[in-house]
């Protein structure tokens, strides 16, 4: 099956570095979209770049419970942001996905991910270069692994990117939630630059591709 991406450069949007941003206290009613006790949930983690933008385009879909922003795959114990920063811990900037698997797929979780960031820069989104904005998977399930390297294959023989996709497929080891002042970042700082002419046009993009898998 050929896989073709259509719209593809218009995800990657090239501004601010997130990094740079000046940061807005949060609502400590961000992520109110919680896990309810009926619901049997699994975990997803991915890494599209600066987790300001991977939270608001998965908070949109229907069948995803809770976001939550923070670092993966280093070996720095309860890293800050500043430290993170710094490139030499190892951790990329994540979200940790909670989801319900009777509302949406990994399929689906997988399709939204390649669509929204370019999976061919190592290292690198746009004006965000680092270690920490590289594209990976960690995944929780043998079931998970094995779609995403599937996925790639086949995004990969059909070329929709003149180049390699580099996205890193690998095992959850360890996720550390970043500062609250990180958490639901763009629905408290739609204002703020980053969020105005790097996030927002990239939702709008994200929108129109994916309306029908928007909750209500």
């Amino acid at each position: 099956m050929k896989l073709v991406l259509f719209g593809i450069s218009l995800f990657l949007i090239l501004g601010e570095s997130c990094a740079q941003k000046e940061m807005k206290k949060p609502d400590d009613k961000s992520n109110k979209n919680l896990k309810t006790m009926n619901v049997k949930s699994e975990t997803i983690t991915f890494g599209t770049g600066c987790f300001w933008c991977t939270e608001a385009v998965f908070q949109q879909l229907e069948g995803v419970i809770k976001v939550t922003s923070g670092y993966s795959g280093g070996h720095v114990v309860n890293p800050t942001y500043e430290q993170v920063c710094e490139k030499n811990t190892g951790h990329a900037e994540v979200c940790q996905l909670e989801y319900d698997p009777s509302k949406i797929s990994v399929d689906e979780l997988l399709s939204v991910f390649w669509q929204t960031h370019d999976p061919t820069t190592p290292n690198r989104q746009g004006n965000d270069v680092g270690p920490q904005y590289r594209s990976v998977i960690f995944y929780h399930t043998d079931e998970q692994k094995l779609k995403a390297e599937k996925y790639k294959e086949e995004l990969s023989k059909s070329g929709a990117w003149d180049k390699p996709i580099i996205t890193a497929i690998e095992p959850f080891t360890n996720f550390y939630p970043a500062e609250n002042y990180h958490q639901n970042y763009y629905n408290q700082n739609g204002n703020q630059p980053y969020c105005y002419f790097v996030i927002r046009p990239k939702l709008e993009k994200f929108e129109k591709v994916f309306k029908d898998k928007l909750k209500k």
